[in-house]
């Protein structure tokens, strides 16, 4: 009986102690970020970040969402943030998961999004053991930096909760930043004074009055001229107000080629957008005579080619910029309204066109027709469609007001699946469409799983043609003659040909096989009547010739 008092003193007295020690650094990490407003974290956790699993455990403050993948996880923080406006943070395990998570990370700092990363790493005494952050050679806030806008590693405990708050407050600037914050397990686990209770934001600055002026001269010199949008100009908010500024000085309303969030569709006020091929974005300008940049960045093709213009613009076109995606871009288009004399006048308005019921075969506008049909009114489109996009993107310009998310702004592909996730997890009242090409979806599969784990509102469309087509269209930029079939082999996906109904239903998702138009159309139109996660894989007749003849004939000279 002695021994059994005695051992309940000590164990009463054990408690009490633990009771006595301030909170952890993971603690007052967790406290800085639900403090900041992150409420949703999306997870491939390891060994070094069980701690802040512990502490998600325990409050209800933040939805953690698991993730397969790392990729997976930075796609799907990408999408929850073009929709909700405010980072999600990610949880990712050392320097090998941050760097699984780097394509994504890319596209997401192109998007303007902004997005916090945790990583964990080996305790800070261990590191010169087994240095589990470094990469070849690196350490992991090197690579951090190269993705990242704002990146510090934690020293001590006491450390977590003020970096937390700097993380949050460096990815708000401006249209949105990429934040990494690397934290070793002891400054997890070790005591630490709580986070700042006060999260200040750090403004955002404002375009200059005399850029104001600069701009208003140049929209009344009697030039053709263009302004290409971008971040939050492409917004509902931001084309009302460009929209209102064109009715007034007759200005064209263009957005960047990649727009990672698009308020489009029926009363939204219209954009052309600058096409992808350089070829066909130098025939859309070549009579501009000035172009002005709103929060984007100058149109130049995504790559080099070889003896070919890297600029799309025509020699004679001036660019000028007004506002950068780090500027407050709508104050900017505000300003610039008052300036001008924009009223509230007739201002452009898409108009609803009920599209045609497709038949025969299946073709990319084909598919388009029917999600135009069939697309509830907002709705968000995540688009990977890659070379089918011209068609779907043409297709659904009349459709009901939806949201518009281009999945890759960085052309890292890869990221439509997931960023339909996280859009999905931000917007659980809208409907989401992805339009995904299927080479680049093999590279994020992992997010069907989540996707079905979630009970996420998603209708995937798999565009099968069993091809990269689009290297098709890069091979036609460096060969003399016809291609090889060791070429052909690099680009070609049919053997074996990848079965996306199987794959889709092993991870929890319902699939089903179409490959005509009317099969189409009746499989989306029930998909867009219930809610939950389904695939359609569908199997597309594609002719890219004319845009290969277009860049040969270009190269000969014609």
């Amino acid at each position: 009986m002695m021994t059994f008092c005695v051992s309940a003193i000590v164990y009463t007295d054990l408690i009490l102690k633990r009771w006595r020690i301030p909170m952890n650094g993971a603690q007052s990490l967790f406290n800085a970020l639900t403090r900041a407003g992150l409420d949703t974290c999306f997870a491939n956790p390891g060994t070094s970040e069980m701690q802040l699993v512990f502490e998600m455990g325990k409050s209800d403050a933040v939805r953690p969402v698991l993730c397969l993948q790392e990729n997976v996880v930075t796609g799907a923080a990408d999408g929850y943030a073009r929709m909700a406006g405010k980072p999600a943070f990610t949880l990712l395990h050392v320097g090998s998961g941050f760097a699984n998570g780097i394509a994504n990370l890319h596209n997401a700092g192109r998007a303007n999004t902004p997005l916090v990363n945790i990583v964990g790493a080996n305790a800070t005494y261990h590191q010169p053991n087994f240095p589990d952050h470094e990469l070849i050679g690196g350490k992991i806030t090197e690579l951090a930096r190269a993705v990242s806008h704002w990146t510090r590693e934690a020293k001590s405990a006491a450390e977590m909760g003020a970096l937390g708050v700097e993380a949050v407050r460096n990815a708000m600037v401006g249209a949105g930043r990429i934040s990494t914050l690397i934290a070793p397990t002891d400054c997890h686990w070790d005591p630490a004074p709580d986070a700042p209770v006060d999260i200040s934001p750090i403004e955002t600055p404002k375009v200059a009055p005399s850029t104001v002026e600069q701009i208003a001269g140049l929209l009344a010199n009697g030039r053709k001229t263009g302004l290409i949008l971008g971040a939050g100009a492409l917004r509902e908010q931001g084309l009302e107000i460009a929209g209102r500024i064109a009715a007034s000085t007759g200005v064209q309303l263009l957005s960047e080629t990649f727009p990672a969030r698009l308020a489009r569709g029926e009363r939204r006020v219209p954009v052309q957008l600058v096409p992808y091929f350089l070829e066909m974005a130098q025939f859309f300008f070549a009579e501009y005579e000035q172009i002005i940049l709103v929060g984007a960045l100058p149109p130049v093709s995504t790559f080099a080619y070889q003896n070919s213009a890297m600029s799309k613009l025509p020699d004679s076109c001036d660019q000028v910029t007004y506002v950068t995606a780090e500027q407050d871009v709508v104050d900017a288009l505000e300003q610039l309204a008052t300036a001008v004399g924009a009223g509230d006048g007739a201002v452009a308005r898409t108009e609803r066109i009920e599209p045609e019921v497709p038949s025969g075969e299946l073709t990319s506008a084909a598919i388009g027709q029917s999600v135009s049909a069939f697309m509830p009114e907002g709705a968000i489109m995540v688009d990977e469609a890659a070379t089918a996009g011209l068609d779907l993107y043409a297709q659904t310009g009349a459709a009901r007001a939806h949201e518009y998310l281009y999945a890759i702004p960085g052309a890292a592909i890869g990221n439509g699946l997931p960023v339909a996730l996280g859009a999905a997890i931000a917007a659980p009242e809208r409907k989401v469409i992805a339009l995904q090409a299927d080479g680049s979806g093999m590279y994020t599969n992992q997010a069907l799983w989540t996707i079905a784990r979630e009970q996420c509102d998603v209708t995937i469309v798999i565009l099968k043609n069993d091809a990269y087509a689009v290297l098709n269209v890069e091979l036609a930029r460096v060969r003399e003659d016809e291609p090889t079939a060791k070429m052909l082999s690099m680009l070609e996906l049919d053997r074996p040909s990848i079965d996306w109904v199987k794959m889709a239903e092993g991870m929890g998702v319902a699939a089903v096989a179409v490959n005509t138009a009317e099969a189409f159309h009746a499989e989306f139109e029930q998909a867009m009547a219930v809610k939950g996660p389904r695939l359609i894989e569908a199997t597309i007749a594609q002719d890219l010739q004319p845009v290969v003849d277009l860049i040969m004939a270009q190269r000969q000279g014609g």
